[in-house]
C-alpha cells in the first residue's frame, strides 16, 4: 500500500482488515490480468508510435536518426554497435518531449495560463503528474498512443494548474479543455495494458492507475 508519509501505522492496519476481500479481489485480477509483452528489438521490429506502427532498423552508424517510411510514418534507425534497447529509449524520450511540450503549450493557451515546466517522468503507476513547484511530468510512454489519449493526459494535468485537487470544478475545466474526456479516460485504461516494455525500461512495467 502507497499512503502520506505520516499515516499512523494503525490507521493502515484497520483498513487492511476492513477491506480485506476487496484487496483480495484486486490482487487476484492483478494476478490474472495478461503481463504487457517485453519488446526485443530486432532488424523489422515495429513498436506503437503515436498510435501507429514505427519501423525499427539495425544499421551501421554512431548514433539513432529517423527517416521517413514509404507509407507516409518513419522509421528509426538505430545503430548496431551499440545497446539498442536503450538507443530505443533514448530517442522516444527525446521525441515524446518535443511532441509534449507543443501540446502542453497549446492547453495552456486555451486556459489562459502560462506554460510551467514540463520533464518526463518513468513512474509505476501514473500517466502524469502536476505541481506548483517542479510544474508537469508527463509519462515518456505515452508516446506509444494515439495523439488524441495523449491529449486527454495533457489536458488533465493542464486543469490542474487552475484546480488542484480533483474536485467538481476540477472536471469542469478538464471537461472545457477536452469535452469528451469521459470517453478518452475509459479509451486510456484499456490502452494501458497492451503497451509494449522495452527490455531496458523494465521498471515501468507498473499497471497504470490513472492520470495523477
Amino acid at each position: 500500500m502507497s499512503v502520506p508519509l505520516r499515516t499512523p501505522l494503525g490507521e493502515v492496519e484497520r483498513f487492511v482488515h476492513g477491506h480485506g476481500p476487496w484487496l483480495l479481489d484486486r490482487l487476484r485480477a492483478r494476478a490474472q490480468a495478461p503481463q504487457p509483452q517485453v519488446l526485443e528489438v530486432a532488424d523489422g521490429a515495429c513498436v506503437p508510435f503515436f498510435g501507429r506502427a514505427l519501423v525499427l532498423r539495425l544499421v551501421p552508424a554512431r548514433a539513432a536518426r529517423w527517416r521517413g517510411a514509404a507509407d507516409g510514418g518513419e522509421e528509426l534507425l538505430l545503430p548496431v554497435g551499440v545497446d539498442p534497447q536503450r538507443a530505443l529509449v533514448r530517442a522516444l524520450r527525446a521525441r515524446a518531449l518535443d511532441w509534449y511540450r507543443g501540446r502542453v503549450e497549446e492547453y495552456c493557451h486555451r486556459l489562459g495560463v502560462p506554460v510551467p515546466p514540463l520533464s518526463l517522468s518513468s513512474a509505476a503507476t501514473r500517466w502524469g503528474s502536476c505541481s506548483t513547484r517542479s510544474g508537469i511530468r508527463l509519462h515518456w510512454r505515452l508516446i506509444h498512443l494515439e495523439p488524441a489519449l495523449i491529449d486527454y493526459v495533457v489536458a488533465h494535468e493542464v486543469a490542474h494548474l487552475a484546480e488542484m485537487n480533483h474536485s467538481p470544478r476540477f472536471w469542469a475545466v478538464v471537461e472545457r479543455l477536452y469535452p469528451d474526456w469521459r470517453a478518452a479516460r475509459a479509451a486510456l485504461r484499456r490502452a494501458a495494458a497492451t503497451l509494449p516494455v522495452i527490455a531496458t525500461a523494465a521498471s515501468d512495467r507498473g499497471r497504470f492507475a490513472g492520470e495523477d
